[in-house]
């Protein structure tokens, strides 16, 4: 069976998607169109690319995320470091190893730019914070004066992984900008973006019938791969600055899809339970990742075994 997915952004709580991808390869699902936020973005750009679970797992818990987070010596220091790189950069940290990371995987496979994949094969959610718009890449690249085809994968998943002040915005600039953004000013020649999740953290809509009428293709059915856990509702620890934009980050990703998605929505999606692992816990044991990846797998077997689109 064919079928459209949609893969939740949620940080280091990823490989939960992977092992619920790896009991719908089991189940003969194969997968058409893709897209996703933030990491479920990372994961549906894989997928795209032509991994399977079975080869994302172990690359996703070889790597050392942690090491990919390292900051310049001179941002190290304590409290003053974080604040200093807050205010020159805009993130307390660049992004740079994950893009870095993201963009060698890819290549493997032989995928640069979006040219590298069927048409309408893979969409990702970011966020333009400057003109307050919701952009799904690469197609709205183009308000910026860039051909879709030739925006790189690996930098539009680096747009939608961007969390704000935790990893710096993407700045994009240019002297094509269309006019047709809403509010942009003809001098305005500089646009930030951030992660997809601000405004839609799982983008099920994207694959309504509307929008694949769009795209002149038949609508298949749409599954969204959704983790839900303990650590949305339990109480967040404030202890500085830092925990309080983290806290509110969070909150404001994980809220508003939730709370309003439709009961047919509710219908097509595989709810993971992610076991108080949180978004940004970039350090994970493997017993941990292992867990994660088993309640995937369980959440996916649970639909599928039922599943009729």
């Amino acid at each position: 069976m064919h079928i459209n997915a949609v893969f939740e952004g949620g940080g280091m709580k990823g490989i939960s998607l992977v092992g619920a991808i790896h009991a719908a390869e089991r189940h003969g699902i194969r997968f058409h169109r893709l897209a996703g936020t933030s990491a479920g973005g990372i994961v549906a750009a894989l997928l795209a690319a032509g991994y399977t679970a079975a080869e994302m797992k172990p690359i996703i818990q070889a790597t050392s995320f942690d090491a990919l987070m390292q900051r310049p010596r001179g941002f190290r220091i304590k409290w003053v470091g974080s604040a200093a790189r807050l205010l020159i950069r805009k993130g307390l940290y660049s992004g740079d190893g994950l893009e870095q990371w993201i963009r060698k995987l890819l290549a493997a496979r032989g995928v640069v730019t979006f040219d590298d994949l069927p048409r309408h094969k893979l969409k990702l959610i970011a966020s333009d914070i400057t003109n307050g718009k919701l952009l799904v890449l690469p197609d709205d690249i183009s308000y910026y004066g860039i051909a879709p085809k030739e925006l790189e994968v690996a930098r539009a998943i680096r747009m939608s992984i961007s969390i704000p002040f935790f990893f710096d915005p993407v700045q994009i600039k240019g002297d094509g900008f269309k006019s047709r953004i809403k509010g942009l000013r003809p001098q305005r020649k500089s646009a930030f973006v951030v992660d997809g999740g601000l405004l839609s953290n799982f983008p099920l809509w994207l694959f309504d019938e509307q929008h694949c009428k769009a795209c002149g293709e038949e609508a298949l059915p749409a599954v969204g791969f959704q983790m839900v856990g303990k650590n949305d509702t339990e109480p967040r620890i404030i202890r500085g600055p830092v925990s309080m934009l983290q806290a509110m980050i969070e909150t404001m990703m994980l809220a508003h899809d939730q709370r309003y998605i439709e009961k047919g929505d509710r219908e097509r999606t595989i709810k993971i339970p992610t076991l108080g692992v949180r978004t940004t816990q970039f350090h994970l044991s493997q017993q941990q990742s292992e867990e994660l990846f088993h309640s995937g797998v369980a959440a996916a077997e649970q639909f599928f075994a039922s599943y009729r689109p």
